[in-house]
Order: C-alpha cells, then structure tokens, then sequence
C-alpha cells in the first residue's frame, strides 16, 4: 500500500532556520513505515456497518504508540453533526494507517453531540495527565468554554468546532471568516486596490475581523479606510455612513456572521457596488447560505469543499464515499500529530513548535496556528458568476 509520509521540515528547533512551510502531508516522498499495516478497504456495506458500531461505542482506541492523544468528535449525534463526526474518524483511521500507529495511542471518545458532555470530556482529557494533545471538541460551546480555561501546564487543544475563534493553547482548526476576509482583501490588493472599507456584523468578532483585515492589507501598502459595524436593522445606515465617511473606495469588504449579508448588498447595489470602480468582497459565511442574486459579481476567498488533496483517492477507495472538509481537517491534525511524535517524541507539543510561523502544509493547504489560538490558511480566490463560484486564484492567503 501507498502511505504518505509526515515530515516536519521546521517545526523542531533544530529546523527553525529551515524557509518553507512544515510538510503535513508529501506525497512525493512516499514510503511506507516498518511493519505499517494497510488500510483496510471497505465495501459501502461495511462501511455504513462500521459507521453504526461506531456510534455506539462511548470510547475506542487506535494505535499502540508512547504518544498518548485523545480525539473528541460527534459520533452518535443526530443530523449532519452526527455525519460529520464520523466522516472524521474515518479519517483519523486512514490518518493512523498511513502515517504508522507505532506513533501514537488515538482513544476517540464519543461526544454525542453535546456542548455540556463535549466540555466534561474535554477538561478529563486536559486535566488527567495523560494526553499530550487533545484533537476536538466539535461543538462550539465547549471549545469556547476550554478557552476561557488558565493553565500553562494543560495539553494543546486542536479545536474543530465551526466559528471558533481560538484562544491561548486553544487552536481554531477550521477556517474562519476572519481569515476568509483578510485572504479576499489580500488577493484585490496585490492587484494594486488601496483603499478599502470594511463593513462587519457589530459584535465580539469584529475586532477579530478589522484587525486580520488591517494586517493582511499592510503586506501590500493598502489600507483600511473606516470600518463599519452594523447590525440588522442597520445595514443601510451603514452604507450610507460609507459614502459620507469614504471618498472613492476601490473595495468593499462585507462580513456576515451568522446574519444574512443580503440588507448590506442590497443597499451596495443601490450605490452601484460591485462596479468598474469598486470590488465586491464576500466570506465564506456567505456560502451558508443558497446563492443569492445579490452575490453576483462578489469576489470571496474560501476553501473548496470538495478538494482534499493528496489524500482525495486513497480515501475514496478505502471508504467509498467521497472526502470534504471535515475529512480533510481530521486528517490533517492526526497528521501533524504523528509527526511531531515521530520528530520530537511525546514532549514535543510545545508553542513553539505548534505556532511555527512557517506553518504546515497538509491536504486543505498552508495553515498555521497563532498564539491567540486562531489559525491562518491559504486558499482558492473564487468569483460569483451566475450564481456559481468561479476560480480565479488557485491559491491567495492574507499572511
């Protein structure tokens, strides 16, 4: 069998002086490790058999490493959380699979899908003494709640909950709108834009937004001429306010949050925005929702859904069915797990390896956690035409 060998090019102190992002995932160095046992390929049938007994099973364990790591993730919840769960631990087994489970003890522990049983087993798994990582929670309330938690000495959290803004120790895996945001604002400005407005849901995450925006900006000697908090009752005040504000923006940035951006767009259009003069720049929060009319020539920076990478095929065909997102983020963290076991031993969970400004490259791309516990990703520039995304870049990022 084919295995895809993690190498850790920079993450170690003695690799510090080393260019380049931490390789997740290489597949040009395909190797497979002594004794590494394949992945098994499931028919559909066995597959849906195994996702059942999965659910049912409270804790289970893959691996016989010395590095212990604990994995939280909604197998038995209902609906798509439930779905997503074990879309997951699929991935972890390819993850253990290929990468040698010599490596690490994984012990996968059911969250069911709540955010009160997801914290209880989130603070065991910190506070026991025995992980030296925790991959999870997937629900929001519990990583928010492990973020608010103090202690230098507790195990690293890679968290997988959505909108998850991270905090110290605590790592936001998936992508956020913040970094979605700085990424478009990014990709119009190395087309030489300068003056942009940001227009953001009023709230804690604003800030969070206005400064990656700011930053990513910066690398490019644009800057952001006036941010805009709104809520729903306000979006047209707002856009109005950026016309008195703002002579002649050439971009405007809308963020979402969990609201609808349509108010806001319906009040750009008004104004003649997205035109010749001004770009149109959307989120990823944008695509909660059902493409809408007013999306329209908007440019947004996003992670493709279906692309994982390296990874795509081999877990088709051992899964039969295909890879996403939550595939791809699984993996990767499992990944990056094995790797730093594999190069620094179980002690090497460190802030310094883990917040490498270098980064990591695994199967969604270049990412790299931050100590506030946010991360950073690379990712598609994507234009709405006809109610559809089209790739302009393949790659931008707004770091």
């Amino acid at each position: 069998m084919r295995a895809v060998a993690f190498v850790l090019l920079a993450a170690l102190s003695a690799c510090q002086s080393k260019k380049g992002a931490s390789d997740v995932l290489d597949p040009a160095a395909i190797a497979s490790p002594a004794g590494q046992a394949s992945a098994p390929t499931a028919t559909a049938q066995q597959t849906t058999s195994s996702a059942a007994s999965t659910a049912a099973k409270a804790s289970q364990t893959l691996g016989t490493g010395s590095t212990k790591i604990t994995m939280l993730l909604p197998l038995s919840a209902p609906g798509s959380a439930g779905e997503n769960g074990r879309k997951m631990y699929d991935a972890a087994r390819l993850a253990m699979a290929d990468l040698g489970d010599k490596l690490l003890t994984l012990t996968i522990e059911d969250t069911r899908g709540d955010a009160g049983y997801a914290k209880d087993l989130a603070v065991k798994a910190i506070t026991s003494g025995g992980a030296k990582v925790v991959i999870g929670p997937a629900e929001l309330g519990a990583a928010q709640h492990l973020a608010k938690l103090s202690g230098s000495t507790r195990p690293p959290v890679l968290a997988l909950a959505d909108n998850f803004a991270g905090g110290p120790g605590v790592y936001s895996v998936r992508l956020s709108e913040a970094d979605s945001a700085a990424a478009g604002a990014a990709a119009v400005a190395s087309k030489g834009a300068k003056k942009f407005v940001l227009l953001v849901p009023a709230g804690a995450n604003a800030s969070a937004v206005e400064a990656r925006v700011t930053n990513a900006l910066s690398i490019y000697g644009a800057t952001l001429a006036v941010t805009l908090p709104y809520s729903p009752d306000s979006a047209a005040k707002a856009v109005a306010d950026m016309g008195s504000l703002v002579e002649a923006p050439q971009a405007v940035i809308v963020a979402s949050g969990d609201g609808n951006p349509t108010a806001v767009l319906a009040a750009l259009k008004a104004k003649g925005i997205p035109g010749k003069a001004v770009t149109l720049i959307g989120t990823n929060r944008w695509l909660e929702r059902p493409m809408d009319p007013l999306y329209e020539g908007a440019y947004i920076a996003t992670l493709d859904q279906s692309e994982t990478g390296p990874i795509a095929d081999r877990f088709k065909a051992t899964y039969n069915y295909q890879p996403d997102l939550n595939v791809a983020y699984a993996y990767d963290m499992v990944a990056l797990s094995a790797g730093i076991a594999s190069s620094a031993g179980p002690g090497g969970f460190s802030k310094q390896v883990l917040e490498n400004a270098s980064g990591f490259r695994g199967s969604t791309g270049l990412f790299r956690f931050r100590a506030d516990g946010s991360s950073q990703r690379s990712m598609p520039f994507f234009k709405v035409e006809k109610g559809q995304l089209k790739l302009v870049e393949k790659q931008t990022a707004g770091f």
